[in-house]
């Protein structure tokens, strides 16, 4: 019986690889030029790591983590996340003592959730995402969105809307979170067993409940900003004088929380208003965690990041129709006749290959009509024939598949000659 590949997981073959190749090294441009460099995590690290850092009352947690038990009686967990890796390594080895500060970190990585599988959203999913550690301006937090909006729209993505809000300090939170509770109370009962356990322990998660979102209680729970102390509110406004500095629009929705428990102060989610993108709008979300490293068992630390879903970036382009610029063609295809013009072709296309040429050869023994479709099926820009009168005069025969323009080179010259006609290189 054939064995297919799990629920939740799926193959990137051929024809889909060269549009990941294609973002991702887009998204690490831009990552290295707003001065973040590439940091890379295990796929798994000791279950605490997330019970603390992500938060024991999150779904993530809860429900959604990949746990075992390895043979060292260790319990380890596949990595839901990104953030509370590379702080751990932020933390283990002491990047907070490098004279470069604040620490700028980028990754691109898989990423393990069990959830219900749908529509851009897998049990294993690849993810974009940068942390900022060590500074509390405000500035490092319009940075931050703007990265992640030139995310989108390097790619030609125009439906983007940056969604913002503030979570406030640990005294706005407290507050809030005594309101919450008291709002939520005499409702405990309507609500969902999840949010019944989340009350007492962390209340601004009921705000996250996609159980009872529909509930009345939720319309009029307290928001976050009425209970901003003057510093919040101060720093939410400097966020906001900052993006519009950079003219980036944004709309704030004090309704908004993030489903992770380290999050204070900024908040923000970037939504595809696209036709055809599905019900979930959002495309990325992230904020900022002053307190984590400290959790994390290192000093106190601000910091702030996002992260991204490389399947759901790809969903959007799909979604506006757009087309990454992606040069698939061969540069040339090697038709070879006979037991000795074969063996000058295999060498004649490793010299190629070595001079930064993308070739191909034929490898089935087909006829020389063969080789051309195979040629076309590669999109070939030239095709180099070898045969025997081509071997006597020393000759390779050249076709232009653009204009189809035929020449002869010698071996000598066909380097120098493919290499300007292609690459634009002087001979």
């Amino acid at each position: 019986m054939m064995i297919k590949a799990p629920r939740g997981t799926e193959d990137i073959l051929p024809s889909q690889a060269k549009k990941w190749q294609y973002v991702e090294a887009k998204l690490k441009d831009i990552a290295n030029a707003f001065n973040y460099n590439e940091i890379r995590t295990p796929l798994f690290e000791n279950t605490e790591l997330f019970q603390r850092g992500v938060g024991d009352t999150t779904d993530i947690v809860q429900k959604e983590m990949y746990t075992f038990t390895d043979r060292g009686n260790r319990s380890l967990t596949l990595r839901p996340e990104g953030t509370a890796s590379v702080v751990r390594s932020y933390v283990e080895h002491k990047l907070y003592g490098d004279p470069t500060q604040p620490t700028k970190l980028y990754y691109i990585g898989q990423m393990f959730r069990y959830e219900r599988p749908q529509k851009g959203r897998n049990r294993q999913f690849v993810q974009f995402g940068i942390e900022a550690l060590g500074s509390s301006d405000p500035a490092v937090d319009a940075e931050v969105m703007a990265l992640a909006m030139e995310s989108y729209k390097t790619f030609g993505l125009k439906s983007l809307k940056l969604v913002i809000n503030s979570l406030g300090d640990k005294e706005s939170r407290t507050n809030h979170r005594q309101a919450l509770i008291n709002h939520f109370t005499p409702h405990k009962d309507e609500l969902c067993n999840d949010c019944q356990a989340r009350l007492d322990k962390n209340p601004l998660r009921v705000l996250d409940c996609k159980k009872d979102r529909d509930h009345p209680a939720m319309k009029s729970a307290p928001s976050i900003i009425e209970y901003l102390n003057e510093d919040s509110k101060k720093y939410f406004d400097q966020v906001k004088s900052y993006l519009e500095k950079m003219g980036i629009p944004y709309v704030e929705d004090p309704t908004l929380v993030r489903g992770l428990d380290y999050y204070n102060h900024t908040a923000f989610e970037i939504m595809s208003d696209a036709e055809g993108f599905g019900a979930i709008t959002t495309l990325s979300g992230g904020g900022r965690y002053n307190g984590l490293v400290q959790d994390l068992g290192g000093p106190e630390t601000p910091g702030i990041g996002f992260a991204l879903s490389i399947e759901r970036l790809l969903l959007a382009l799909e979604a506006e129709n757009i087309t990454l610029p992606i040069d698939e063609a061969l540069d040339c295809y090697i038709v070879s006749m006979g037991e000795e013009a074969r063996q000058e072709a295999v060498g004649l296309c490793h010299n190629l290959r070595l001079s930064g040429l993308k070739v191909d050869i034929d490898y089935l023994d087909r006829k020389m009509k063969a080789q051309f479709k195979q040629a076309d099926r590669f999109h070939a820009k030239y095709v180099l024939v070898l045969g025997e009168n081509e071997l006597k005069e020393n000759k390779i025969a050249v076709k232009d598949m653009g204009t189809g323009e035929q020449s002869e080179k010698s071996f000598e010259e066909i380097i120098s000659f493919l290499k300007k006609s292609i690459k634009g290189e002087v001979k």
